[in-house]
């Protein structure tokens, strides 16, 4: 019996669960009339991707087999199955987005917006995988643009063809849900933040409204330097961290587009086995999200361990909820990849958790009297 549910739970994650998680983010992000008949299109526009791929492998493989050994083969088949992932994202996202020649738009600046520029997008996880080059070509394309308190940068249902960053002031994002008349409040944008790309990363309208609150600077990048430039590796960074938040208990309330908008306050740091992430003692103002590997906690003084972590759990909340220094040593007993923010980011973005996180805090009280 077992040995059946192991099984069944491997071809879950194997062949189900990434079809279904993009599905699913599709469907919320378009929020169709008939999801029926959307679902079944979006079903066949994958399998027609699919059959075009296969297609081209089974020729590329009928090719290579002609003219190299069994041996020399065997290389050729796992790099097309990789090629395989890739090319079903790019062509489902939309006809819209496709590559086209392209000459970037340059416009001037002075080196003062350069450098502001360049710092606030480096903050961003959008744009932390370009290289020097790709990255100048992005700043030199990006517009500042200047909004007043109730100006609408974005509202919900319009065509999208531009994402900003936040320079000066603050703005606020209301979502109007079906079956609901007023619209919900998500979340303030405050400097360094970006916004608009889900239209543009997955070609559909704009997903939230949102208005300055405050006199407002921005950069502003059109639409066809992200496709050529940012989109490809945006995409699959968004994929990663949404599948690694799928897996955190306390974010299972979040919708989507509340998931999506986390991961730009989320950054990814790495420790090996016998690294300490936390000192007791010290001022913490970060929490942690555990994406991969295996930490525990002590307290100074004490063989017993506090607690043991594992992946999809979270740490270092005690000093967020307590007002206190840390209560506890951190160390990883395995590599380990982790997510973090400060916990200013994190109660502006999960407010409403925060009387989970003090629920859970019982999982402690045994170790901290």
């Amino acid at each position: 019996m077992n040995q059946l549910k192991e099984t069944i739970q491997e071809y879950m994650n194997k062949n189900v669960k990434p079809i279904f998680d993009q599905l699913l983010a599709q469907l919320l992000l378009a929020r169709p009339e008939d999801i029926v008949s959307w679902c079944i299109n979006w079903l066949q526009q994958l399998q027609l991707t699919n059959t075009k791929v296969k297609t081209s492998e089974e020729q590329h493989y009928q090719s290579d087999e002609e003219e190299d050994d069994e041996d020399e083969v065997q290389p050729i088949q796992k790099e097309s199955k990789k090629t395989n992932r890739t090319g079903v994202s790019a062509e489902v996202y939309g006809q819209f987005n496709k590559k086209e020649d392209f000459k970037p738009r340059v416009i001037e600046k002075n080196k003062d917006q350069i450098d502001r520029i360049r710092k606030k997008i480096l903050n961003s996880f959008l744009f932390q995988a370009l290289d020097e080059q790709n990255l100048q070509t992005v700043i030199d394309a990006m517009e500042e643009k200047k909004f007043q308190p109730g100006d609408y940068v974005i509202r919900q249902g319009d065509d999208g063809n531009e994402l900003y960053v936040i320079d000066e002031g603050e703005l606020e994002c209301t979502k109007k849900f079906p079956n609901q008349s007023q619209e919900k409040f998500l979340k303030k944008y405050l400097p360094g933040e970006s916004f608009g790309e889900l239209a543009l990363l997955y070609n559909v309208p704009r997903a939230a409204t949102i208005k300055a609150i405050q006199p407002v600077v921005a950069f502003a990048l059109d639409r066809a330097t992200f496709n050529n430039i940012v989109k490809d590796a945006a995409i699959r960074k968004r994929e990663q961290m949404e599948q690694i938040l799928n897996k955190i208990e306390i974010l299972q309330s979040m919708d989507t587009y509340e998931r999506l908008q986390f991961c730009d306050v989320l950054r990814e740091v790495k420790y090996y086995r016998g690294d300490k992430v936390i000192k007791q003692g010290e001022q913490g103002d970060t929490i942690y999200l555990i994406a991969e590997g295996e930490l525990e906690a002590y307290k100074d003084g004490q063989l017993e361990k506090v607690y043991a972590y594992k992946s999809g759990d979270y740490f270092g909340e005690l000093a967020l909820l307590k007002n206190t220094p840390r209560q506890a040593s951190i160390i990883a007993i395995t590599d380990c990849t982790l997510y973090y923010c400060d916990f200013k980011s994190f109660t502006r973005m999960m407010g409403p958790l925060e009387q989970i996180l003090r629920r859970n805090v019982q999982r402690y009280e045994h170790y901290l009297h």
